[in-house]
């Protein structure tokens, strides 16, 4: 019974994304919210500019319909989802005023990065102080042993570098046609499997209508993209894997559930160390996904090589929680 509401949640998720896309598409191109490409980035990507923006308004919606209708028909609207709402939908807003700066008054770099940190700051201390009015544990418990360490206030902190650091570090991997698409539904449908093995089935529910809604956006997101989801759904998606390790409990799990997104900016914080201290680039460019693209790859190679990658890590963080 609990894997047939699962996969509801996921199927309804899909169809509302899918049968959403091609209503919101056409309205998009109508508004002229159209992709600007860097032109410091690579010169194929050039032929991309214009391709409607902002999809990522489609994967909150899916996200937000198919959790509320399966949890209220199933279980219960409980506090647990509402906060996991509240940070998608908060980080998703934050993404929203950014790419509406960036298309709507043409400045490609949207949001200041003072103005972004903020909104981030100010979602993830609200969502910490409604983890504590739940009674969440302040403490953290290291993979495969038995050992816990308390946090205490400390734990605040330990919030906004999750949360502010996985949102941007999601953001930093859309950057090819259903890259970050991809990636982000094998990594919650990782934690969709965990939280279900541990019984926590409100989170679960919310994890399974992530996979679904990326999914049906990958269908037009696929390469050729169609549309992109902008920072709109990659700090949507940002926000809300960390707030699931959060909640879940399974912090450091997501740096090995989230492993592509990690390596893709720490490819970033190597390539402006090396630059800055030595005058040189290690990678030809950053992220890690533009190396291999200005290495000869195709950028469907490096999709499905990331995807592959991420389905590694998934597998091997579940193996780790459940078997170890």
């Amino acid at each position: 019974m609990l894997e047939l509401v699962l996969l509801l949640s996921l199927l309804l998720s899909f169809l509302i994304a899918v049968l959403l896309s091609p209503v919101f598409i056409p309205f998009l191109r109508r508004l002229k919210f159209g992709q600007s490409i860097r032109e410091e980035g690579p010169e194929s990507h050039q032929k991309k500019s214009g391709t409607p923006t902002m999809g990522g308004i489609v994967i909150v919606i899916a996200i937000l319909i198919a959790t509320v209708f399966i949890s209220m028909r199933f279980l219960s609207f409980s506090q647990e989802i509402l906060l996991l709402l509240f940070v998608t939908v908060g980080f998703g807003l934050v993404g929203f005023l950014d790419d509406y700066i960036k298309v709507v008054k043409k400045r490609n770099l949207g949001l200041t990065s003072k103005q972004k940190l903020f909104g981030q700051l100010l979602i993830s201390v609200l969502f910490y102080f409604g983890l504590i009015r739940l009674g969440f544990s302040t403490e953290v418990t290291i993979p495969v042993t038995t050992i816990s360490v308390d946090f205490g206030w400390f734990y605040l902190p330990l919030i906004i570098v999750m949360l502010v650091g996985a949102s941007n570090a999601v953001n930093l991997t859309d950057g090819l046609d259903g890259l970050l698409a991809g990636t982000a539904a094998i990594a919650f449908g990782a934690f969709a499997v965990l939280t279900w093995s541990a019984e926590m089935m409100d989170i679960s529910i919310f994890s399974a209508a992530v996979v679904g809604a990326v999914l049906g956006f990958l269908v037009y997101n696929a390469h050729p993209a169609k549309v992109f989801m902008g920072d709109t759904g990659s700090l949507a998606l940002g926000g809300a894997i960390a707030a699931i390790a959060i909640m879940a409990k399974m912090e450091i799990l997501l740096i090995i559930i989230g492993g592509v997104f990690v390596i893709e900016t720490l490819s970033v914080i190597i390539q402006v160390i090396s630059f800055k201290t030595r005058g040189k680039r290690i990678f030809k460019m950053s992220p890690l996904h533009h190396h291999y693209e200005l290495s000869g790859w195709s950028e469907w190679r490096v999709v499905v090589t990331f995807w592959f990658v991420g389905m590694i890590l998934a597998i091997l963080g579940i193996y780790i929680e459940v078997w170890l």
